[in-house]
Parts: C-alpha cells; sequence; structure tokens
C-alpha cells in the first residue's frame, strides 16, 4: 500500500513530537533534582573547604592571563582537602579535574558550585584572594602593612594591594626603598625594621615601651614627620597602574557618554572614579564602572571559568505523579501537533499533486505543460524550477526540430544539383565534360564540407572532440591561415594580413587554424571588393586576443545575440546566396571554449565586424 506524503510528514511529525516532551521533562526534572540536591550540600557541610579551594583558585585566575598550568594547583587542592575538584570553561571544556586519571574519569555534576570570574567578583569575594579585608586608606602604618587604597568602584581589592603584578626588578626597589625609609628612622633615632608578608616589605617602627612593659608601634603617617618614606615606597606595580589607567578611562567615557556627574580620586598611583551626588548609587553609574573593569582586567586575569565539586549523583527521574503528568503533557501537544500538521501536510500536498500532473502532461508530449506558482517557500522554488526546465526542453525540442530542417535543406540543394547535372548528362541534354565534372567536384566538396561541420559539431556535443596540444606561436598559425586564404582573397579583390608579434601557447595547432580560417573565410565572403581583412594577434592579461576585423556589411545589432547558433544567418547581410553552411561559427565557439578560451563579436551595420577569440597562454584543455 503506497503511503501519501500527507501521512508520512504527520507520523514524523508526532514522533519529533513525543520525543521533545520526553525530552523536557526528563530536563526539567533532572535538573530541579540537581539543583535542590546541590542547594541540600551547600547547607549540609563542607563550606569552609570550598571556601578554601574556591579562594585559591580565584587568586590563580588573578594572578594568571590564562587557566594553563592550573592542573598541579587542582590535583593539590584534591589531594589536601579530600575534594573531587575540576574547572571547565562556560562551554564545558574541562580545564583540570582532580578525579582524572589517564584521560578519563567520572561524570561531573550536572550544576557548578560557583563561577569563578574574578572580573566580575565582588569586594566581599575578592578579599579572600588579595588575603587581607577591604582598605579604606593607603598610608605607610606602624604594623607595616603598606600600599592599600580606597577603591570605590574603581579598582577592584586585588589590582590595588601592593605586590599584584609586581615583577622581580620591581620587587628589588621596594626592598630598596624600603630599606632606605629604615636607614632614616635609624638615622632619627627611631629603631626600625622590615618584615615581609609574601614578597611585600613592610617597615616597621618601634617605640617606647607601654607602662606594662611591651612595645608599642608608632603610625608614621599620623606622625608629625614623615619624610623618611621615599618616593615610591607605596606606589602600584606597572601593571595594576595599566589596568587602572584603562578602567579610568573606559568608565569615563561610558559616565560621559551618559551624562552622569562624577569624581575621580587619586590615592598614590591608583585613581578610582566616585559619584558627586552622596547617597545610592544609580544603576547606570554602577553599570559604567562594573564593564570598564571587566574590559581592563581580561587581558591580565583567566576568563571566567566553572568550578565542580563533588561528584555526579543519580537520582530517580520520573515518579508515580511525574509520569502520569508527562502522558497528560504529551497527550495534549500530540493533539495539537496533529491537528496543525494536517493543515499545513495539506497545504504542503497541492502543489506538489499539481507538479506530478505537469511531469506526467510532459512525459505524455505536452512540452507547453506548466504548473501556477505563489509564494516564495521552498515549494514555490521548486515549482519556478520546473517552469524553468519545461520552457528550456521545448525551446531546445524547437531548435532542434529547426535544426534537423536546415540540416535537411543545406544536404538537399548540393544533392540536387548532383542529381540534375547527373540526369540531364544522361539523357543527352548536358556533355559529361570537364567543366560539368568540375561542377559536380565542387557540390560534392560542399557536400563533404557540409556533414564535416555537423560530425564536429557532434562531437563537441558529445564531449569526444579530440585535442592535440603542442607548443606554438599563434603570430605563426594566423600568418599559415593568411596564406591559405590569400587566393581566395585576391579573386575577390580583398587584402588579407596578419599582425602580430612572438605569441607563444599550448593549442592544437589544426584546430586553431580551423577556427581562424572559419573567421577569415566569412570576413572575405562579407567584405566588398577592395576592402581590407586583418588578423591580429595580441598579448591580453593572461592569454592572447586572435581577432579577425574587416571593413565588410557588418551585422544588423539584432543579430550579434545569434551569430553563433547553428545555421543562423541574419537575413540581407548573411543570405544564403553568399554560400556557407552556416554551421562555421558555431564550430568556432566550440573549438575556442575546448582550449579554454572565448569568442566575442561587435559589429555595425555598414562598417565592419571583429570577432575576437580570447586563448589562455597556458591552455588547460578539454575533450
Amino acid at each position: 500500500m503506497r503511503r501519501s506524503v500527507l501521512v508520512r510528514f504527520l507520523g514524523l511529525s508526532l514522533a519529533v513530537a513525543l520525543g521533545a516532551v520526553i525530552a523536557t521533562a526528563l530536563i526539567a526534572t533532572y535538573s530541579t533534582s540537581e539543583k535542590l540536591q546541590g542547594e541540600i550540600d551547600a547547607n549540609t557541610g563542607q563550606l569552609q573547604v570550598d571556601g578554601e579551594i574556591y579562594g585559591q583558585l580565584s587568586k590563580y585566575a588573578a594572578d594568571h592571563p590564562t587557566w594553563s598550568g592550573v592542573d598541579k594547583l587542582v590535583h593539590e587542592l584534591g589531594d589536601k582537602l579530600g575534594r573531587r575538584v575540576a574547572v571547565t570553561t562556560d562551554d564545558g571544556s574541562v580545564i583540570a579535574d582532580s578525579a582524572r586519571m589517564l584521560g578519563a574519569a567520572p561524570a561531573l555534576p550536572s550544576v557548578p558550585a560557583a563561577t569563578i570570574d574574578v572580573r566580575n567578583a565582588g569586594v566581599s569575594k575578592l578579599s579572600a584572594i588579595s588575603g587581607a579585608a577591604v582598605y579604606s586608606a593607603r598610608k605607610t602604618v606602624a604594623s607595616g602593612i603598606s600600599g592599600f587604597v580606597a577603591t570605590a568602584t574603581a579598582a577592584p581589592p586585588f589590582v590595588a594591594y601592593s605586590d599584584w603584578g609586581r615583577t622581580e626588578q620591581e620587587n628589588q626597589t621596594q626592598e630598596r626603598l624600603a630599606q632606605q625609609a629604615v636607614a632614616c628612622w635609624n638615622a632619627k633615632g627611631k629603631p626600625a625594621s622590615i618584615r615581609k608578608t609574601g614578597s611585600v616589605p613592610q617597615v616597621v617602627i618601634e617605640s617606647t615601651q607601654s607602662p606594662a612593659g611591651v612595645r608599642m608601634l608608632e603610625k608614621p603617617g599620623v606622625a608629625a614627620d614623615d619624610t623618611c618614606s621615599p618616593p615610591g615606597l607605596n606606589a602600584p606595580s606597572a601593571k595594576a597602574k595599566i589596568v587602572n589607567d584603562d578602567e579610568i578611562r573606559r568608565a569615563r567615557a561610558c559616565l560621559d557618554a551618559a551624562g552622569m556627574l562624577y569624581e575621580v580620586n587619586d590615592f598614590e598611583g591608583l585613581q578610582s572614579v566616585e559619584p558627586k551626588s552622596k547617597g545610592d548609587v544609580p544603576a547606570k553609574f554602577d553599570d559604567c564602572t562594573t564593564q570598564a573593569r571587566v574590559q581592563a582586567l581580561t587581558p591580565y586575569v583567566a576568563p571566567p571559568a566553572k568550578l565542580y565539586l563533588g561528584a555526579k549523583s543519580t537520582f530517580n527521574v520520573f515518579s508515580g505523579e511525574g509520569l502520569l503528568r508527562t502522558a497528560a503533557t504529551a497527550l495534549g501537544v500530540l493533539l495539537i501537533a496533529a491537528l496543525v500538521m494536517i493543515f499545513a501536510g495539506r497545504r504542503l500536498v497541492r502543489p506538489i499533486v499539481a507538479l506530478t500532473g505537469a511531469a506526467q502532461r510532459m512525459r505524455n508530449g505536452d512540452h507547453a505543460a506548466r504548473v501556477p506558482v505563489s509564494g516564495k517557500d521552498e515549494v514555490a522554488r521548486l515549482g519556478h524550477a520546473f517552469n524553468d526546465m519545461a520552457e528550456s526542453i521545448q525551446r531546445h525540442d524547437f531548435q532542434r526540430k529547426a535544426m534537423v530542417s536546415d540540416v535537411a535543406h543545406e544536404l538537399r540543394t548540393p544533392l540536387a544539383n548532383i542529381k540534375g547535372y547527373l540526369v540531364a548528362s544522361e539523357d543527352g541534354v548536358v556533355p559529361l565534360d570537364s567543366e560539368l565534372v568540375t561542377s559536380l567536384l565542387e557540390e560534392t566538396e560542399l557536400l563533404e564540407h557540409l556533414v564535416t561541420d555537423l560530425q564536429d559539431l557532434a562531437l563537441a556535443d558529445a564531449g569526444m572532440l579530440r585535442l592535440h596540444p603542442a607548443p606554438r606561436d599563434l603570430t605563426e598559425l594566423a600568418q599559415q591561415v593568411v596564406a591559405a586564404h590569400r587566393p581566395t582573397a585576391d579573386a575577390a579583390d580583398v587584402t588579407v594580413t596578419a599582425v602580430g608579434g612572438p605569441s607563444p601557447a599550448m593549442v592544437d595547432s589544426a584546430r586553431i587554424r580551423q577556427a581562424l580560417g572559419n573567421l577569415v573565410s566569412n570576413a572575405i565572403r562579407y567584405t566588398p571588393p577592395g576592402g581590407n581583412v586583418v588578423v591580429g594577434v595580441r598579448r591580453v592579461g593572461d592569454g592572447y586576443d586572435l581577432s579577425v576585423t574587416d571593413n565588410g556589411s557588418g551585422i544588423a545589432e539584432e543579430h550579434l545575440p545569434y551569430v553563433f547558433d547553428r545555421f543562423y544567418r541574419a537575413e540581407h547581410s548573411r543570405s544564403r546566396s553568399t554560400g556557407g553552411s552556416g554551421l562555421g561559427l558555431a564550430i568556432t565557439k566550440h573549438l575556442a571554449e575546448a582550449h579554454g578560451g572565448r569568442i566575442t563579436v561587435t559589429s555595425r551595420l555598414g562598417s565592419g565586424s571583429t570577432f575576437t577569440i580570447w586563448l589562455p597562454a597556458a591552455a588547460t584543455l578539454s575533450g
């Protein structure tokens, strides 16, 4: 039993709809379960351990432009804290996984524990990265902690921290400046020393002992004499300065475009942007400064990544109630899909039926069969394509019939002449002398030439026109063609010349002489006595132009598009009385294209014509 397209289309649509319902229910149930499980895990322990993992990875992201090399830190954290730690990109590609062994690892949880994005992280999160709280001043203090700035909405804390982005050379400079400060304080009678927190040198000044006998630390920033702090002691790193400058520039440009009032504060090398109006910070202000920070930090910190902790859990996807609800939803979706597809399918099948009927009529010989087309969808384009195909078939059928008629006519003329002379000779009306034999040979040659031309065209149409390329000089071939046609030209009182310099190319010399010969023969035939025919060869780009120019009768503009059609003749300037089979130009066109070239014509009625064959210097021959 043959099933219609409508039934198959409907069945397929219903199957897709059913699959979509099941997949949606599966994903929704699965995601909800995972999310709930994640919330339960987050509230039942491991908060301190997970916070340490997050802090360590966030610090790595702040200190490195990429995640390359984080694999070692991930494995160390996993071994030290007893948790599976995995870091992936936003699209799910695994960057590092402490559980991966020999390229394999258990499946990750469906929901990440956190997203590591130091560009967008708030102050509270980033304070863990810098190893300190949020600082409100940038002054050397007695405890030795120096280099902090009130950044407001400008730089994130880790940029303002003293050792962020600092090179080894900058560390050495800070060490030298700290030593100068210590020497200065010692010279003033205030014992001072250097302590280090990480790579940051800290100047510590000892003051008098308290009544309890405990040494106190003096705050140089508050003291009346603070001249011992050399310039640059609290300067940020060059990297932090670049990031801060870029961020301030971007923030100001955004705020200026938004027409918001702001002020820029400077704290020993780092700037901050703050709104002029006190109170709540406008949302636009916060958006401008946040985007500026993200864009400025992007080249210097690792891109956002997802942090997975623990292992994938398994859940029961469908409960009894969930299964009933899914089945009811599926039935509703299937019903809607069936109604929609019935209406849509009928609209789809109707033009297909029309196309089928038209194709059957064409099979039965009705080449005028067409289909009505409306709209611009795929079926409409199919209808247009069918109509174009039918038009082409009808046109070629007409051309085929016309060609058969022309071939019959061309063959009939010489055969009728030969038969007439032979019958007349047999009846004794015309003596069988040398003059009659010469006339019969001329008719035979004309017939042979016509048959040869038809054979060449048949080979070209079948793709069997064989060429034998060899290195030849095109100017030399043009001169040979001129020499071969000079007797005919002299008889017609037409001057034929060839011009051109050395023109080496890979061509089939016999076929090129044939093509040029057809053009020269036509030019002589349609050039009046005293006229000129010039065969020229010249270099044009990566090929050569072989042109045949005459000052004969020319071709009317309306006939130019058809001069290369078989058996085509313009009625006045190309009449049958001038001779020729009407196939020469068609053959020439095939020969030019077989050499990878082309042929064109320019002409004005009464002013002559120019036929130009362009051939590539290194032709890619076909056939």
